[in-house]
Order: structure tokens, then sequence, then C-alpha cells
């Protein structure tokens, strides 16, 4: 009986759906910990630089969550690779951050300075489909 309950393809979609938004709040609140500026109250006031960065990061994650479900059986092999992504995604953020020396991504966005808002949504974007890849 319970084998036959966790092998119903509708009680595994509701478990990885689950975990996956429990991931995602989890690394966002991750996310605004590294920030200098608070995600939320900054998208509240209409901040259109945070919700480009922070949109890009709920895609990344989201895409490598995707691809963990994909290529793995059990729900702790997907949980493994899905936190081992977000990883290499904070990783990923340090780095951007380190290669613009002349000035600071987070300030910039905190301004909403879109330009570095849309990139920093194509820069999590891309690095989670490279993620994924090796996922």
């Amino acid at each position: 009986m319970t084998n036959s309950f966790w092998s119903n393809e509708l009680v595994q979609i509701a478990a990885y759906y689950s975990v996956a938004v429990l991931c995602l709040v989890l690394f966002l609140a991750i996310f605004e910990l590294v920030t200098s500026y608070k995600n939320w109250e900054e998208i509240q006031k209409g901040n259109l630089a945070v919700a480009m960065a922070t949109g890009g990061k709920i895609l990344g994650i989201a895409n490598v969550f995707h691809h963990s479900i994909l290529q793995h059986d059990s729900l702790l092999q997907m949980i493994g690779w899905g936190v081992y992504g977000f990883v290499m995604l904070l990783i990923g953020y340090f780095i951007f951050e380190f290669l613009t020396p002349r000035f600071k991504i987070d300030k910039e966005i905190e301004q909403d300075n879109r330009a570095v808002g849309l990139i920093s949504l194509v820069i999590s974007l891309a690095l989670s489909f490279v993620v994924a890849a090796g996922i």
C-alpha cells in the first residue's frame, strides 16, 4: 500500500513541487542575506532593477530544479543536486560582483539601474543553464 502511494505519479509531482517551492523560498532568503538591499521592500517600492535581478534568481533556481527532477529518480537526489546547483549560482553571484570592480552590483541594482538589473537576470539564467546541463 505505501509503495503504491509513493509510486503514484500525482503524489510524486506534488512531492517534487512542494520540495522545490520550499527550497526556492529558502534560497531566496539566503540571497536576501547576501545582498545589501531588501528584495521585497525594493520590489514593493517599484524598483524594476531589483525585480529583474530577483526574477533571474527565481528562474535560475527553478531551471536547476527542473533538470534535477528530470535526471534523478529520488526526492533526496533531486534535493541534493538542487542544493548543489544553488550553491553554484550563489558562487556565480559573487563572481559577477568581483568581475565588476568599477562599480558595486548591489548598489547599482538598489538604485534601480535597470541595465545592471537586466544583466543580472541574464547572468543568473545563463549560469543556471550551464549548471543544469551538468546535473
